[in-house]
């Protein structure tokens, strides 16, 4: 359990496996405003889609809810995945927080609770983030938990569709 701490009230946090019972979140994650620096809001079927996949990841990663304390309220998702990049075997992570919650901290320490346990697998040494280089508050989190910048790209998201984003890479071995 993650806290955070804000002028004389702590907010506690925890990253759990996603469930079928995530899907309106999934929904909800998916409002356009939310969507703006990736492409834009998904049909239901394509939510659906990703439901199940991040349902079966597997060995391959794990998409988690973030719940907020004591209220139990799912506000957002956090989640990582094996992938390949520059011809290398890597975790690729990302995040999503609703609107109403955004800016209070709860992403970074979301993404510092995943990351601590993708370390505990050992498995790659270098875990990924490709934020829009138009997204100021999810480039400021790369900064924040010391991932380096390792340059801007072209990444395909969603599929069919390249947008520039920023490579930010934290070495975890």
């Amino acid at each position: 359990m993650s806290r955070i701490s804000e002028r004389n009230k702590e907010t506690r946090l925890e990253i759990k496996p996603w469930e079928d019972k995530d899907l309106d979140l999934l929904f909800q994650l998916n409002a356009p405003e939310m969507m703006a620096h990736l492409g834009g809001p998904e049909s239901n079927e394509q939510i659906m889609k990703r439901h199940q996949r991040y349902l079966q990841l597997g060995n391959k990663g794990c998409m988690f809810s973030i719940i907020l304390f004591p209220e139990t309220e799912a506000v957002g998702s956090v989640g990582y995945w094996q992938t390949e990049w520059n011809n290398e075997n890597v975790y690729e992570i990302g995040w999503s927080v609703l609107p109403s919650f955004q800016g209070q901290g709860i992403a970074s320490h979301a993404v510092k609770a995943l990351i601590a346990q993708i370390k505990a697998e050992r498995k790659y040494k270098y875990i990924h983030a490709f934020p829009s280089i138009n997204n100021p508050a999810s480039n400021a989190i790369c900064r924040k938990l010391d991932f380096n910048l390792i340059s801007e790209c072209e990444f395909e998201y969603p599929p069919g569709s390249l947008m520039r984003c920023n490579d930010w890479c934290l070495e975890i071995q």
